[in-house]
């Protein structure tokens, strides 16, 4: 079965776990390594031979087009990712939209080819935004991966659909929720991220072969151009617990990555929906 394998192309001091820390105002004077790091993922795409999709903030669209052109060259799906990784439940529907056209327009401008996928930034799409769909819909999108169907602190939407849906009755845009597995009552993350850099490799890919096997439905992956870069800067003023889940296993990271490439099919989202979508007719 065909799994949806996913980037969210975003630099290391963009991340959610720093916002509170890290001052959009000073991104520009920091020291940039998503161009690098988005090569490196593209080499360990060609490596294993896998198509991808990556979502990726139009801030970083705008400052490093070739990597947005080699992405697209590459047979690559690009997607949105948003502008600044704004998280959409702290933005209203008119602030929302612009967002996503601000960050369409950087994309197309630097790849030629105008996204139809969108993925919230950490997953923020949930109860609290019941306008963010329509909006997708309204703007041109296809699908969104933007829920992530558990619970946790910094997000989540547990009472959402596990699998694809349609959140709207009158337009076909599909949601594609990132991938979790039930486990003795209770649910868990395994798509990817911190939760397959932290939990032991098995868990991923013994998950993965469950939601494709005894489920029968595709998985949905995703991780950061940062995370194969153990090399990063630290940010020392950070919280423990946003330090542990950013840092922890950095260095193993892309050879857990290979094995997963190796191990079980992959492609880019946009496959995943078209299967999917035809399932939900």
């Amino acid at each position: 079965m065909l799994n949806a394998m996913s980037v969210d192309v975003e630099d290391w001091f963009q991340v959610g776990a720093f916002e509170n820390v890290i001052a959009r105002e000073s991104w520009d004077q920091l020291a940039p390594r998503v161009e690098r790091n988005g090569h490196a993922v593209l080499d360990l795409f060609d490596q294993a031979g896998v198509k991808g999709t990556f979502f990726t903030l139009g801030w970083v669209a705008e400052r490093y087009p070739t990597l947005i052109r080699r992405i697209v060259g590459s047979g690559h799906e690009i997607a949105s990712h948003g502008w600044d990784h704004r998280r959409v439940f702290t933005m209203d529907a008119n602030s929302f939209r612009a967002d996503l056209r601000r960050a369409q327009a950087a994309i197309e401008d630097a790849g030629g080819q105008a996204p139809v996928g969108y993925r919230a930034p950490s997953f923020s799409i949930d109860k609290r935004t019941p306008w963010a769909h329509a909006v997708l819909a309204e703007e041109g999108y296809c699908y969104s991966s933007s829920v992530a169907p558990i619970r946790h602190d910094h997000y989540g939407w547990p009472e959402a659909p596990r699998f694809a849906y349609r959140p709207l009755a009158d337009a076909d845009l599909i949601e594609l929720p990132v991938t979790t597995v039930e486990l003795r009552g209770r649910r868990m993350a395994a798509g990817g991220g911190g939760f397959f850099r932290m939990l032991p490799y098995r868990f991923s890919s013994w998950a993965i072969s469950r939601v494709n096997g005894t489920e029968q439905r595709p998985a949905v992956f995703y991780f950061h151009p940062w995370e194969i870069d153990p090399g990063q800067p630290r940010v020392a003023r950070a919280p423990v617990k946003a330090r542990l889940r950013h840092y922890t296993n950095l260095h193993a990271m892309e050879a857990k990555l290979l094995k997963l490439l190796g191990e079980h099919r992959w492609g880019r989202t946009d496959e995943v929906v078209r299967s999917e979508r035809e399932r939900l007719q």
